[in-house]
């Protein structure tokens, strides 16, 4: 009787094994071409601004550096560890979606979303509010670099409110307004 117990527990371990490789292949097969196609946004630095499933419109660091470069200070908070004063390089948000000409009106969230799948919304107030978001390709003088290098770009997202910088999202890829 026992024995039978033991057998039937295996094969139930043993199914939901299965079942949950089964779903694990899926994900990882559907998300394989969309990771394809955010490693050559990352590469060419391009940022997608979407709405939902619609592209609304995708810019290069050279369109992007052209909205009115600013350098500025902020402390990054690292888990764990205290904050440290960086210098960074970027443009506010709302001028990227100002040189693009997107409209706005409807629009109450901006999803930030990175290539490694963090995603942090944010509200459109805290978006158009001076001095506050800004959309980074520098630290310190230097490039962010990538994922492949270990580093955090070639875009960040940061909000300078954030006193504990848990809202930033490196390797920033796409903008969803929502």
């Amino acid at each position: 009787m026992e024995k039978a117990k033991n057998k039937k527990l295996w094969i139930i371990i043993i199914i939901i094994i299965a079942v949950l490789a089964i779903a694990l292949g899926v994900t990882a097969y559907l998300n394989m071409g969309n990771l394809g196609e955010k490693k050559a946004l990352q590469e060419n630095a391009i940022i997608v601004i979407k709405s939902g499933d619609k592209k609304l419109a995708e810019a290069n660091m050279d369109y992007i550096t052209s909205l009115g470069e600013e350098e500025f200070k902020a402390n990054l908070k690292k888990s764990g560890k205290p904050p440290v004063e960086h210098s960074y390089t970027g443009i506010p948000m709302k001028n990227l979606f100002a040189g693009l000409k997107i409209d706005m009106v409807n629009v109450t969230t901006v999803v930030l979303k990175a290539i490694d799948g963090y995603a942090s919304a944010l509200t459109l107030s805290e978006v158009m509010e001076d001095d506050n978001v800004y959309i980074v390709y520098k630290m310190d003088g230097k490039s962010l670099g990538n994922a492949e290098n270990g580093g955090d770009g070639p875009y960040l997202a940061l909000v300078r409110t954030d006193p504990y910088s848990q809202r930033w999202c490196k390797l920033l890829t796409e903008i969803d307004l929502r």
